[in-house]
């Protein structure tokens, strides 16, 4: 199979609409101008788009997309999903491309993560709406996937046709297909002490800094194993130096690819704040929480097939990768549906100095495209 590749002035519209939708400031929660602006390319090609109700289980100001282009009768249909919104910027997104990559002019993200996506599925749409393609295809574009994939946990799966679908959310090289990604637990623990004079009478108190410091001092954090990791995020607590600090919250999490291994070690966790609070005779309320759940995928999958085709097509060696991030593809294999995380080639998400290049972009439209043909072989 000749594998399908993208015009020149595809290309170049891949290249403006990627640098304006950057520009769209859209952190969770504030969805809003980005999903206005990706339903208005959807609707000027001629789709229905259709909103879901998310909005009041995410706390977004907008929902989840949801447009389809329809294929030959009996043809599969499968999902391209990619998601609305960025983490916190420190400062606008100022687009500059200088010598083939794409940068923030300001100390601050660029948004490439996911908006890089964004705009690759909008560009075979493109194509797609000008040539039929080969099988039905549906678009979701999800809100608040960085607060825990808030959106495609909300959205309702009964709703998709597809037997299967691909996601484009891992900055790493094209060429990458995450066949494995971890379960997620985030621990919060609130130690309550007693408050007291810090130079009249430290006796009499009972520092709730003090428990949780012993607290975390006992676990394991970081790296555990190739699988497993654990880490402390944030500590709060005390009114000031003078004081016995009556109170402190501390946000954990662990990960694993091994659901039984991110049980365990959050369970350790949890032991280790019950151990400190009783030894510094404090009090401690723990809540745990699981935030998504694990998957992995054989390379006889069909996305997993799929995509390796249409990479190889390409001249790309597929490279079969597990990581320690989530994607929407663990909320969609949660629920029932196959789902393959594809890498986009985007550089340092999350890092002021976010980047990706043109020639990234313009592959994984050639990737994405390839892999619309190849899903209706």
């Amino acid at each position: 199979m000749t594998p399908p590749r993208a015009t020149p002035e595809e290309r170049e519209r891949l290249l403006a609409d990627f640098a304006r939708l950057c520009e769209i400031e859209s952190p969770s929660g504030r969805e809003r101008a980005m999903a206005d602006a990706v339903g208005a390319v959807l609707l000027d090609l001629g789709l229905e788009v259709e909103e879901d109700g998310s909005s009041e289980e995410t706390g977004s100001d907008a929902g989840n997309l949801l447009a389809r282009l329809p294929g030959p009768d009996g043809a599969r249909t499968i999902l391209l999903c990619a998601h609305l919104d960025t983490v916190p910027l420190d400062a606008p997104v100022e687009v500059v491309r200088d010598n083939g990559v794409f940068r923030n002019r300001h100390e601050a993200i660029l948004g490439a993560d996911n908006k890089a996506a964004v705009a690759t599925i909008l560009a075979a749409a493109r194509r797609f709406v000008r040539e039929s393609p080969p099988l039905g295809v549906e678009l979701l574009f999800t809100t608040s996937e960085e607060l825990a994939l808030r959106g495609a946990k909300a959205f309702d799966l009964g709703r998709l046709r597809s037997e299967f679908g691909f996601v484009f959310d891992h900055a790493s090289p094209v060429g990458g297909l995450i066949v494995a990604a971890p379960t997620y637990y985030r621990l919060e623990a609130c130690f309550r002490g007693t408050a007291c004079h810090a130079g009249l009478r430290p006796e009499a108190g009972r520092n709730a800094i003090f428990a949780a410091s012993r607290a975390i001092a006992a676990m394991r954090l970081g790296r555990l194993d190739e699988e497993t990791t654990a880490n402390v995020g944030r500590i709060e607590g005390g009114t000031a130096a003078n004081v016995v600090a009556e109170r402190c919250l501390v946000e954990l999490e662990a990960r694993s690819l091994d659901e039984a291994k991110a049980g365990g070690t959050v369970a350790a966790m949890v032991d280790a704040c019950s151990e400190a609070a009783t030894d510094a005779e404090c009090d401690v309320e723990t809540s745990v929480e699981r935030m998504f759940q694990g998957y992995r995928l054989s390379r006889g999958a069909a996305p997993v097939v799929v995509a390796a085709g249409a990479l190889q097509a390409l001249g790309i060696e597929p490279v079969y990768r597990q990581t320690g991030s989530a994607s929407d593809a663990n909320a969609f294999v949660a629920g029932g549906l196959t789902v393959l995380n594809v890498a986009n080639g985007t550089e340092r998400n999350h890092q002021p100095d976010e980047s990706v290049t043109a020639e990234a972009l313009e592959t994984m439209l050639d990737v994405t495209l390839g892999i619309v043909a190849r899903s209706a072989a």
